[in-house]
């Protein structure tokens, strides 16, 4: 608390605009910056520090941001930095020096907390305008559901400028005052390694990170036996992965779903409340619809549509976007997640794909992690991504890409085959290409719109 008064009145003193940025790497200087900010009654914008200097830039003159509280190696690493009035080094503050005391601003569930930018799927990265009510709600939901406690640790390594280790992995355990460890980066050696120092009750990654824990050759001393919860979130978990880990390490994954824009978290899956290929029920207060994708009305359960959610956690709107953020909901004020999915009949959601990555083979949908789910499930393939390409004749055709695991070789026929013995015909790549390296964001998940840049 010393550390957060001393950085508010550095940023009061220095700054004047309403927008603070936060330039860290994972770990507990991120909670510090983002409470002294909030004591000055300001908002957060965490930066991702894996940008490229341009696209950094960009975000911090959208954000109308003057100030940026960061530390050495994020600039150097950045070449610098971006043009900003007043950069504040964390690493060179003497937080011993006790300031004046001052109250907090007070904060309604209204006021803006934080502005979350998106990936930019499509266009230039948008500001989500998070609330404390938003971000409060979330932490409040996911405490009625998983079972954290002050006693235990949750070990975390995504990036705190990501919504998962914004609220999951920084606001959560501040909350209910439980140790957090972190890694300011994902290795996979080191992650095992941390396991067996720290012990950690919760874990929470995406899929890409228990599939590299799997490949990590001298895990012979692996031990994930104090793990409770092990969550997968950011992107479908393929069932191979969960099915590996589970054999390997005798942990079961629990998946997880949600969005920026919801805070994050609206669906988990729980002890009773779990099946493969779900990512459990809806979190407290929060409505799920399944929209048919051309009538617009609500589908029963087993049919596949958007997803669409209402509930306390679910963001205000786009920063300055007004246009995007209006379409952004339907007129009954869901929001539109643009993911394809459907419930069963206990209500568990399964993700099934991507609205606009939906490919129409011949006039059939076709949804892209279907066919990578097959080709994951080759013993020739690490990981894979596939798009869809014009077709002459049938409108589109899937095409996939694969990254080949360690001691196989390329075989486009072999793959070819094990996807005829397991799709439809149509569903069959008309081309499967192998890839050095697929294209990731930040996170590690694999970019579907850069796959054409392979071709």
């Amino acid at each position: 608390m010393v550390a957060a008064l001393h950085l508010a009145s550095e940023i009061e003193r220095t700054s004047t605009s309403r927008t603070v940025g936060v330039l860290l790497p994972a770990g507990g200087a991120f909670p510090i910056a983002a409470l002294a900010t909030w004591m000055l009654g300001r908002v957060v914008v965490p930066l991702n520090f894996l940008l490229s200097p341009g696209e950094l830039q960009y975000v911090v003159d959208d954000c109308e941001t003057d100030c940026i509280v960061s530390a050495g190696p994020m600039l150097e690493f950045l070449g610098g930095g971006p043009r900003i009035r007043t950069m504040l080094r964390m690493d060179t503050m003497n937080f011993k020096r006790f300031p004046d005391p001052r109250w907090p601003a007070r904060a309604g569930d209204g006021d803006l907390a934080a502005l979350l930018y998106t990936s930019g799927t499509s266009g230039k990265p948008k500001g989500v305008m998070l609330s404390h009510g938003n971000v409060t709600a979330n932490i409040r939901q996911v405490l009625e559901i998983v079972p954290f406690s002050r006693a235990e640790t949750l070990f975390g390594v995504l990036p705190q400028f990501h919504s998962f280790g914004f609220t999951v992995l920084t606001l959560l355990p501040l909350t209910i005052g439980m140790l957090a460890v972190y890694q300011a980066r994902f290795v996979p050696a080191r992650v095992i390694a941390a396991f067996r120092e720290y012990r950690p009750q919760f874990f929470v990654g995406i899929p890409s990170m228990y599939n590299a824990m799997l490949n990590v050759k001298n895990a012979s001393g692996a031990d994930f036996t104090s793990a409770r919860y092990l969550i997968s979130g950011g992107e479908p978990l393929p069932r191979d992965v969960a099915d590996r880990f589970f054999e390997r390490f005798g942990q079961r994954i629990r998946e997880g779903y949600g969005l920026t824009e919801t805070s994050p978290v609206t669906h988990v899956s729980y002890e009773g409340h779990d099946r493969d290929g779900y990512v459990g029920p809806a979190l407290p207060r929060i409505e799920t619809r399944i929209v048919d994708l051309e009538g617009g009305h609500d589908l029963p359960r087993g049919r596949d549509g958007e997803i669409r959610l209402r509930g306390p956690n679910i963001f205000s709107g786009y920063f300055k976007r007004p246009d995007e953020t209006r379409a952004a909901f339907d007129e009954r004020g869901y929001f539109r997640t643009g993911d394809i999915g459907q419930t069963d009949e206990r209500g568990l959601l399964a993700i099934t794909g991507r609205l606009k990555e939906m490919m129409i083979v011949g006039g059939e949908n076709v949804f892209p992690r279907e066919i990578e789910e097959v080709l994951n499930r080759h013993a020739s393939v690490a990981a894979s991504g596939v798009i869809g390409q014009p077709d002459p004749m049938r409108g589109e055709v899937p095409v996939a890409f694969v990254e080949v695991a360690e001691g196989h070789t390329f075989d486009e026929a072999a793959l070819r085959a094990h996807c005829r013995s397991q799709l439809a015909g149509y569903k069959v790549p008309r081309d499967i290409i192998e890839a050095r390296a697929l294209p990731r964001n930040p996170t590690g998940k694999i970019v579907r719109r850069a796959l054409s840049d392979l071709l």
